[in-house]
């Protein structure tokens, strides 16, 4: 980074479940930095479990230094928590934040009612010699509170939740599929307020990305924004198809991984997966990403079987759209799979369903193969929702 900010985040390789609920295999980076100047400014705090590290970074960087500022983006504890730390050791230091920002913070800790505290607004700025912050509220991406800062000398994006992703910093390959996963599982229900965040930062020239999350963005910086306004906008970002299926005894996961295959054999982009042994989270990753969908499932109790009713349910809860849809329905006596399905995601902008639902009476046979083949065709003949 520019030698006058400095990375004082923290990796944590063995980080359990993200927010209580999302694995992380590559374990996460808690994102804070250091803006060196005539004054000093801490950009957020990080999680409680490593606070330590945290304090003991930013001491080594400021060679007897006090610090004038932090700028609080986000206050989720795991960028808050340790805000009050700093204010003790730090006691001349402002806090400058939303004034809904303040707001949440008071109702997590004691210390604010104490802190001197600078309230800023969309547009404000503060500067600190040479570096000077530009504040953009983004409410909403992903809590109400939310502001990012342009620095504009360096032209460097401090993006809050925006843009970052599962995994620690400097972990290296692929950026997208683990931005993506924490794109639509954390941002993902509010791709209205992302794209009005866009639509602020179009004025700035960016040359870099600092997440609270994930990697730092150096290059190719136009090709993150497209993504995002792909991903904001509810558009497939890839023209095939994502079958999720749950399966009792195998014969709905036969004709699911035939239908895969038929797919797979015409040269279409396609992904499958068991909802009962594979990460949620990556499910419905996929459920956006893919332009067409066939959910394959078992009547279970006179509902759906359950993990695919909680694909359904997150999909609903996000606010999915423009997909087209094809279902696989299995029941011995009374199969309801389509009806259900279809009645659950009314509610979901452009959800176009395929002519042709399969209704598998416990097993597949002749006829099943048959109607796979007309499935199978109007997939491929199915025009994707574009941007």
């Amino acid at each position: 980074m520019n030698n006058k900010i400095v990375y004082v985040g923290v990796n944590v390789e063995d980080n359990g479940l993200f927010e209580g609920q999302y694995i992380t295999p590559d374990g996460m980076a808690y994102n804070s930095y250091l803006i060196l100047d005539e004054k000093v400014c801490v950009m957020d705090s990080v999680d409680r479990k490593i606070g330590d590290a945290w304090i003991e970074k930013i001491n080594s960087n400021l060679n007897g230094r006090d610090i004038d500022y932090l700028v609080i983006s986000h206050v989720e504890p795991d960028h808050s928590y340790h805000i009050g730390k700093l204010v003790e050791i730090y006691p001349n230091i402002t806090l400058v934040a939303t004034a809904m920002a303040f707001k949440f913070l008071g109702q997590f800790y004691d210390f604010v009612k104490n802190a001197k505290t600078l309230v800023v607004a969309d547009g404000d700025t503060l500067s600190f010699g040479s570096h000077s912050l530009t504040f953009v509220t983004a409410p909403l991406v992903h809590w109400p509170e939310v502001m990012v800062s342009y620095e504009s000398s360096t032209k460097t994006l401090f993006s809050a939740d925006a843009f970052g992703k599962f995994g620690i910093n400097g972990l290296g390959g692929s950026w997208e599929c683990e931005a993506r996963r924490y794109y639509f599982n954390i941002v993902g229900k509010f791709g209205d307020n992302v794209q009005a965040l866009l639509k602020k930062l179009g004025g700035f020239e960016i040359k870099k990305i600092c997440p609270l999350h994930g990697e730092i963005l150096d290059e190719n910086i136009g090709h993150y924004v497209d993504l995002y306004d792909t991903w904001s906008k509810y558009m497939p970002e890839v023209d095939g198809v994502f079958i999720a299926y749950s399966s009792v005894y195998g014969n709905t996961e036969m004709v699911a991984k035939r239908l895969y295959q038929m797919l797979k054999d015409s040269n279409v982009k396609v992904s499958i997966s068991d909802l009962a042994t594979s990460d949620m989270a990556e499910n419905l990753e996929d459920a956006f990403k893919y332009s067409k969908l066939v959910l394959a499932t078992t009547t279970y109790e006179n509902s759906l079987f359950p993990v695919m009713e909680e694909l359904i349910a997150h999909m609903v809860q996000k606010g999915m759209r423009n997909k087209i849809v094809g279902i696989i329905d299995n029941g011995t006596w009374a199969p309801q799979v389509t009806k259900i399905i279809k009645s659950k995601l009314s509610t979901l902008k452009n959800f176009d369903f395929i002519d042709n639902n399969i209704v598998i009476t416990s097993a597949p046979n002749d006829d099943t193969w048959a109607a796979l083949e007309v499935m199978k065709n109007l997939l491929i003949a199915a025009v994707p929702y574009k941007k």
